[in-house]
């Protein structure tokens, strides 16, 4: 690990804005964050841009990075903690274990911002809107709670559209062309530093906005299309 690397995992271990695979959380976030504001999740936040341009533009509501990487997480919580942003937190852990730290209707709101595709079939399961991780984040979510994916990947969009149609889910906002839009909306003006990467690219932005039916789900009774087919080049 080098040596910057190092450094910031010791520091973030000292900011009052990140918790690390911290304890009885569940049900204490508005104590944590000293208010009863709505809490928005950005799951593989990476350096955290969702979480803190959000957090800028919606004082009254609470933002929370969940990711792995301590290493990326150290830039938004340095931000938000330089600019005094306090309604921007950090979670460093593993997404499938969201349920070890969130009630039942925590959560307000879900984004993902250009997560990893996991474009082979074998790694279907790994994708953040595999009908797995739905059923994860189906009882966390508040009624009326939604979840946002932009991406770059065609494949994601597309696996995304299928789950959303086989899961029985509400589709609320399907964008194939962000910024072919007259006019793109504020929240979707926000520029993550992969989105900056894949723009200098040419790469075309997607959008989906969509909420989780009221049944529970049972994501091993969910058949999609690309179950049968290759995604993104196969295994």
């Amino acid at each position: 690990m080098g040596h910057k690397k190092l450094i910031r995992f010791a520091e973030i271990e000292t900011f009052p804005n990140v918790l690390i695979y911290p304890e009885n959380m569940p049900g204490q976030w508005s104590a944590f964050y000293k208010n009863n504001h709505p809490l928005t999740l950005e799951l593989a936040c990476g350096k955290g841009d969702y979480t803190v341009a959000l957090a800028r533009r919606y004082p009254g509501r609470n933002f929370l990075g969940v990711d792995l990487k301590g290493n990326r997480i150290w830039r938004g919580a340095k931000t938000a903690l330089d600019e005094s942003i306090n309604n921007a937190a950090f979670l460093r852990t593993q997404i499938d274990k969201l349920n070890n730290y969130f009630a039942p209707g925590e959560i307000a709101e879900i984004w993902i911002t250009f997560p990893d595709p996991f474009l082979r079939n074998s790694k279907a399961k790994k994708r953040l809107t595999h009908p797995k991780f739905l059923q994860l984040y189906q009882p966390l979510l508040a009624t009326g709670g939604t979840i946002n994916l932009k991406t770059d990947s065609p494949e994601l969009y597309q696996f995304t559209q299928e789950v959303i149609a086989a899961a029985g889910c509400t589709l609320i906002e399907d964008i194939p062309d962000v910024y072919a839009l007259p006019e793109v909306p504020p929240l979707l003006q926000i520029k993550t530093y992969y989105e900056g990467m894949h723009l200098e690219d040419g790469r075309t932005i997607r959008f989906l906005k969509f909420a989780l039916p009221a049944e529970p789900l049972d994501w091993r009774t969910i058949k999609l299309p690309s179950d049968e087919a290759t995604v993104g080049g196969g295994d």
